[in-house]
């Protein structure tokens, strides 16, 4: 997708054209020997962020970059106070779980702002269903949810499941 922009005082204006409506607005622009008043643009995706990193912005700036106008992303690292914040909120939600003891045994991993067992998470199997026991602190598999009308959630303790009754 070929996309064109407005230049008007050396700086972009307004947001990028589709080439074909471009040609429309201004049928007498050659598109190979653009005039000063018109670039050729191109998108460029958002980045992912890091874990600590935080967009300036929703929206790009268009920037002339290598000869081309683009969309620059502006990204910047978290302060201090911005990092622990974000890291007190992981800690805070996973513990403000229901049953939270079953995971007593879980640390917080500073580099990836989570959450994380003392064991890694065996593979999956299709059609088995395997969490965290806290009481056996390890992975182990739930028996077979009850098959019927009924709404059901897991009791870490009990090792069962509990029909939830309203």
């Amino acid at each position: 997708m070929d996309l064109f922009i407005r230049i008007k005082d050396g700086q972009p204006f307004e947001h990028p054209i589709l080439s074909d409506n471009f040609c429309q607005a201004f049928p007498d622009v050659d598109l190979d020997n653009l005039p000063p008043e018109f670039a050729r643009f191109e998108r460029v995706e958002r980045p992912t962020l890091a874990v600590y990193e935080i967009m300036v912005s929703d929206q790009p700036t268009y920037e002339l970059v290598d000869g081309i106008y683009k969309d620059v992303w502006h990204k910047r690292d978290m302060t201090v106070e911005e990092k622990t914040a974000k890291q007190q909120a992981v800690i805070t939600a996973f513990n403000s779980r229901e049953q939270v003891s079953n995971w007593s045994a879980w640390t917080f991993d500073e580099a990836t702002c989570a959450m994380v067992p003392p064991i890694p998470r065996p593979e999956p199997i299709e059609g088995v269903l395997v969490v965290w026991c806290g009481a056996d602190n390890n992975w182990k598999e739930t028996p077979a949810r009850p098959v019927d009308e009924n709404q059901y959630k897991f009791n870490f303790l009990s090792w069962q499941w509990v029909q939830v009754v309203n």
